[in-house]
């Protein structure tokens, strides 16, 4: 069961009223990595967790946290939106060139559609999308991609923090900031405790049997740039961090199979069908 408790997690409170900066702060509630993507992930995960105990209690945990999240900047757009300037007219009226500014970057949907609320949807207006989300059963698979949703969701944070001058909006954006520093941690630790239970490893799925694959191009790095500046790297040489082989480098890419020739295609789906020897020639005849 879920409960929902009235108080927010982190104060959500701007000095005063910016249309523009709420639309740009829908990127983080709406975007691909904002907090709508980083909640419903981690309580998917969670309800397919197939282990009872500490890693299902960590995904449900921080799903909620986030929903929370969500609830948080939700509450700071509905205040942005706040005595916003509804026509170009009444922003010109203030005599404040400020004022037209804002109206000019302001979303029309959110007076339109939310009634001077937030949207489901990023800070160009697209809708917020299920795909965003992944919930794949592996949880090295997902702890790793949960690592890299706190680093997108942090990173646009910070550009964000640099965006707005307003210290209520800079007040809450800080903890979002602590808060995604800590996910990442805990992700990453969470990659170190899975892998001391002896649950998985890499490469995923561990399960899965290598002799089963091609394994002379398993650990080789392959060069497909003029130059062969990517020797250079950790990736070209030396022990996997798996530990189970060594990179490799080929200088230049090779080709293990001849160019593919199709067959026709089914006739009943009215494809254009390839030249036959007959048609070249009698097409040949026809230029003469």
């Amino acid at each position: 069961m879920f409960s929902h408790i009235k108080d927010l997690q982190f104060e959500a409170k701007p000095d005063g009223p910016d249309a523009a900066f709420a639309r740009r702060l829908q990127e983080v509630l709406g975007g691909k990595w904002g907090e709508m993507t980083v909640a419903n992930q981690y309580l998917f995960q969670g309800w397919s967790c197939r282990l009872p105990g500490k890693y299902k209690d960590l995904f449900l945990d921080v799903g909620t946290e986030e929903m929370g999240h969500v609830e948080m900047i939700c509450t700071m757009i509905a205040r942005l939106l706040d005595s916003a300037p509804l026509s170009l007219q009444e922003a010109a009226a203030e005599d404040n060139p400020m004022l037209a500014a804002i109206y000019a970057g302001s979303n029309p949907a959110h007076f339109i559609h939310a009634g001077g609320g937030p949207l489901p949807a990023d800070s160009n207006g697209v809708p917020w999308n299920g795909s965003f989300i992944t919930a794949s059963g592996n949880l090295l698979a997902d702890f790793h991609l949960n690592v890299t949703a706190e680093a997108q969701g942090r990173l646009q944070v910070a550009r964000l923090f640099n965006m707005t001058d307003d210290p209520g909006v800079k007040q809450m954006l800080r903890f979002l900031l602590a808060r995604d520093t800590m996910h990442q941690n805990m992700w990453l630790a969470a990659i170190e405790q899975l892998k001391e239970d002896g649950l998985e490893e890499m490469p995923v799925p561990e399960a899965f049997p290598d002799a089963e694959q091609e394994n002379q191009f398993a650990y080789q790095f392959i060069n497909f740039s003029a130059g062969e500046e990517s020797a250079e790297g950790r990736w070209a040489s030396g022990p996997s961090p798996d530990g189970k082989g060594e990179f490799s480098y080929q200088a230049k890419a090779k080709a293990y199979a001849g160019a593919p020739t199709l067959p026709p295609g089914d006739p009943r789906l009215q494809s254009t069908p390839p030249p036959t020897v007959g048609s070249l020639l009698e097409s040949g005849k026809k230029r003469r």
